[in-house]
């Protein structure tokens, strides 16, 4: 049985509205009958952090926890996390920054509307502005008629975001893609794709490699923390859905809101949900005539990819590609890394929105 000591602090759904040392940090032993892999550590104690090294003889008596240690992606990921996706529609992203905006403008609408009266009689508003309108029996306010449907904007934005989104994944249903004809070799810190072809109706347009951190599983971090299921669940994270599952985050207790815009009912999720922890290498652009194109990973040298319960470093390669009606999809294949000796510390942990319309 071999052990190794993991330590992990992850982000919350809503990582910017929480102070990352408020967070309690998961500290465990872990058993497993494969071997850990070379230590490593990304972030700093104080913040968003994960390690995993062998054990020292001063460690503390941490819980001891049992779970499997594999190279190869768990089922969770291999159902979320590979074949094709379609890109949510750009009103989602517009509709989100519209939202402080609009709200600004409400909020001192209501504000210069109650101090109407003062700010009339010292002639700094006008009566023809700070008047109302007789619509019925009742009368509104001049300023709230203008302000309101500004207000209202994100929000019809955003059903018409969800609408064009819903009527893409019928269509895919409907008419669902091959995957990509794809010969890949490890090269260094990246890969080497030496043959691509993408199916008649897909014209491919740039790829990447990306690595990040997968939401560690809910009972082994309650079993750490020493939290019961259904009493007040730990800091960061939420009450566990009794229904089928919708989004990664959602359905293990460690997400709370919108993760993917809309999904519609369908045995594999078409809107690809962001990792929260996650570092991506560069765009690489396909041309006509090349065969073979280098995708090299992040600046930082992260671990290989390795699972388990409470840590799961996870690699994969992704694709931007255009189908023949103009809709804008992902293909999304799990990659598996070598493992790497002698990592540095990297002081940070990238850590990304779990909104797929704020993740870049």
């Amino acid at each position: 049985m071999h052990k190794s000591v993991q330590r992990i602090r992850y982000p919350p759904f809503e990582y910017s509205h929480m102070n990352a040392g408020g967070v309690p940090l998961v500290e465990v032993v872990m058993e497993s009958d494969n071997p850990p892999p070379p230590s490593f550590r990304i972030g700093m104690d104080d913040d968003w952090m994960v390690e995993w090294r062998r054990c020292k003889d001063d460690d503390p008596e941490w819980p001891v926890i049992q779970s499997d240690v594999s190279t190869d992606p768990f089922p969770f990921l291999m159902s979320t996390r590979d074949g094709w996706y379609i890109e949510p529609d750009p009103l989602h992203s517009l509709a989100r920054r519209l939202i402080p905006p609009t709200a600004s403008i409400l909020i001192l609408t209501l504000l210069i509307h109650t101090m109407e009266p003062g700010l009339v009689n010292i002639g700094v508003l006008s009566e023809a502005i700070a008047g109302s309108y007789r619509i019925g029996p009742l009368d509104y306010p001049k300023l709230l008629l203008v302000a309101l449907p500004i207000f209202l904007l994100p929000i019809v934005s955003r059903m018409f975001a969800n609408l064009r989104d819903i009527r893409r994944q019928n269509a895919y249903i409907a008419s669902p893609l091959d995957s990509p004809e794809i010969s890949l070799a490890n090269e260094g810190n990246g890969i080497r794709i030496v043959r691509l072809v993408m199916p008649l109706e897909v014209m491919a347009s740039r790829a990447r490699i990306q690595v990040g951190i997968a939401v560690p599983e809910r009972s082994k971090v309650l079993e750490a923390l020493s939290r019961d299921e259904g009493g007040q669940p730990a800091p960061g994270m939420s009450t566990q859905l009794p229904e089928r599952r919708i989004t990664t985050g959602e359905e293990l207790g460690t997400g709370v809101g919108e993760a993917t815009p809309m999904p519609i009912a369908h045995p594999r999720v078409l809107l690809l949900e962001p990792m929260r922890v996650r570092e991506a290498g560069e765009w690489v652009d396909f041309k006509g005539g090349e065969t073979s194109y280098y995708l090299k990973g992040p600046g930082d040298l992260w671990p290989g990819s390795i699972y388990s319960a409470v840590i799961a470093v996870h690699w994969e390669l992704v694709i931007e590609a255009i189908r023949d009606d103009g809709t804008k999809m992902k293909w999304v294949r799990p990659l598996k890394m070598p493992p790497r000796e002698g990592l540095e510390h990297i002081p940070t942990l990238p850590v990304r929105s779990g909104r797929t319309e704020l993740s870049t």
